[in-house]
This record gives structure tokens, sequence and C-alpha cells, in this order.
């Protein structure tokens, strides 16, 4: 069965996953880490825990959730899984790195595309790709059906959602994907967002004051 451990990176405060399980392979989800330091956090972890990460995976491309891609790939020598649609934020991440006082050294390339149809298999576990745009062109969700759980990146979060003001955002089209991929799957599941703590599908049908729908 999954095992899934947050890190807080950066001083976005971005939430890096790392989804594990019996074998020992594992995923990094969101490759936030901005310095040693934090980078340290996440080799300790791998570690202690005889961990193996086989690829680096983005939920989107914004700078706050990338800036450590470079980083993670190099130093455990594993491929960047993004979508498609993430690749002129990729271009352009230096530039948005000095909009918001972080530095970039090196900008990794994405090395495999995600895509709904191809889940992202490791170990003995399966993760659903959802295509799940308006927050930011590229987004996806990553969903383990079995505990369940589904890693939103900043789709939907505890009680809120998404800017929709920044480049490519789009708030009809984020209520769209949270209403249509999210809010179809179990209540139980639980939500691990980009930013802040977890909750549940369930729950945020009932009480998100941006997508709730109700009983």
């Amino acid at each position: 069965m999954a095992e899934i451990q947050r890190f807080v990176f950066n001083p976005f405060q971005v939430n890096t996953y790392v989804i594990s399980d019996e074998t020992g392979e594992c995923v990094i989800v969101d490759g936030a880490c901005s310095n040693d330091k934090e980078l340290q956090q996440l080799k300790n972890y791998l570690a202690g825990k005889g961990l193996m990460p086989v690829m680096l995976l983005n939920t989107h491309a914004h700078i706050d959730h990338i800036i450590g891609n470079a980083l993670i790939c190099d130093v455990f020598n594993i491929p960047l899984a993004a979508h498609k649609d993430c690749e002129a934020f990729v271009a352009n991440s230096s530039v948005y790195a000095e909009t918001f006082g972080l530095t970039m050294k090196e900008v990794k390339e994405i090395d495999l595309y995600l895509d709904e149809s191809e889940p992202v298999i490791f170990g003995q576990t399966k993760l659903q790709v959802l295509d799940t745009p308006g927050h930011a062109d590229g987004s996806v969700c990553f969903y383990e059906k079995q505990m369940p759980f589904v890693v939103t990146g900043d789709v939907l979060f505890y009680q809120s959602i998404g800017r929709t003001d920044l480049e490519t955002g789009d708030y009809d089209k984020l209520q769209e994907s949270i209403w249509t991929k999210l809010f179809t799957l179990d209540d139980k599941t639980k939500v691990f967002p980009g930013h802040g703590p977890e909750t549940t599908i369930g729950y945020e049908k009932l009480n998100n004051p941006f997508v709730a729908i109700g009983r």
C-alpha cells in the first residue's frame, strides 16, 4: 500500500510529497527545495526509509513548485515528468524566479510528458493522472485509488481553490476541473494539496466556499 510523506519548502510554503510503497520505490511530487538545507531534509528521509526515487512529478510549473527540479533530478539521477502544457512556464522559469525574489540556478527541462491516458506506475503503485487546468495550463492531479488519496497541487485546497489571476488562469475552467475530475471521486478520498493542510473530497464538496455542491 502506498505511503505519503509531506515536506514544506521555500518561502511560499509549498508541499513537496514523497509517495512510496513496500517495494522501496518512490516518486517525489513538486520539487520545491530552494536550498541545500531543504534538500538535505529530503535526502535524510529517503535514506532513513531506504527509499529509491524513480521519478520527479510536477502538478504544474509555477516557479514555487519547480524551483528545486534541477537540484532533485541531478542528486537522485531521476527524470522529470510534467504535462506538455507546462513547457512555456519552464522555459520562462528564470524570469519568473527573479520576479518573485527567487534564484533559479539551473532550469530542468521536462523529460517525460504526463497524459491522462497513461498512469504513473512505480513499485506496486499506480497513480492516475487527472487533467485539471484552470489554475494554470498543464495542471494535473495524481489519484491513488486503493487508499484512496489525490495530490491536487494548486487546484484544490482546504476550504479554498488555486488563484486564477496569474498567466493562463481561468476561474470557470478551474471550477469545471474540480467538479468533473475531483468531486466525482469517493468522498473519503484524502486530498493532499500544494499548500496548507490535507482535507477530504467529501468535506470540500460540502464546505468549500468556492466550489461546494452540497449533498
